[in-house]
């Protein structure tokens, strides 16, 4: 009888201590807003500040597209994609497209350092605690959401994108049209 108990105790002592190992990461998983952000979901609100004071919010930007970027100095894809990002800006902003990248870099004089090295001229701000990545979900940079005029997220790219792309271009051109 005690061989059998034994037998039953560590299958028992493993599964509660897995289930207590996942329980423990799942805060981290989840995010703040206690979901990932997909297609057909209303983009989380947040609150930043950009580098000259300025708070910016998603909601000021109602009624327009807005390209949402999150992305950091240190991570190789977003340097390799942040080019063609401000090409892509620079076609569509005079078109009422909003391109906001959202850096979730910590050291401030790395991130300015960036921006002057790669000429970026769309909007950014800064999130070094992340609050606004894990309100989305986002895991792994960069991360990309097309948000509608009405807040809606209408397409998400994971990872590094081409933003001169013909495909990326058509498909914004589309959304324009309606």
């Amino acid at each position: 009888m005690p061989r059998l108990a034994k037998g039953r105790l560590l299958p028992g002592l493993i599964v509660l201590l897995t289930g207590a190992f996942i329980a423990s990461l799942w805060p981290s998983f989840q995010g703040s807003g206690g979901a990932v952000v997909g297609v057909g979901d209303d983009a989380p609100e947040f609150n930043l500040t950009s580098d000259a004071g300025k708070p910016i919010q998603l909601s000021d930007f109602r009624g327009k597209f807005v390209i949402l970027n999150f992305w950091a100095s240190w991570c190789a894809p977003c340097v390799e994609e942040m080019p063609s990002l401000e090409r892509f800006a620079e076609q569509f902003s005079p078109k009422g497209v909003v391109v906001l990248g959202v850096s979730v870099d910590e050291d401030r004089g790395a991130y300015q350092q960036f921006l002057r090295r790669v000429g970026v001229q769309f909007l950014t701000v800064r999130d070094p605690e992340k609050k606004t990545s894990r309100r989305y979900g986002t895991l792994k940079y960069p991360e990309t959401y097309f948000i509608d005029p009405k807040g809606r997220v209408v397409q998400k790219v994971i990872g590094k994108a081409d933003w001169t792309d013909p495909q990326i271009l058509d498909y914004m051109e589309q959304l324009l049209k309606g």
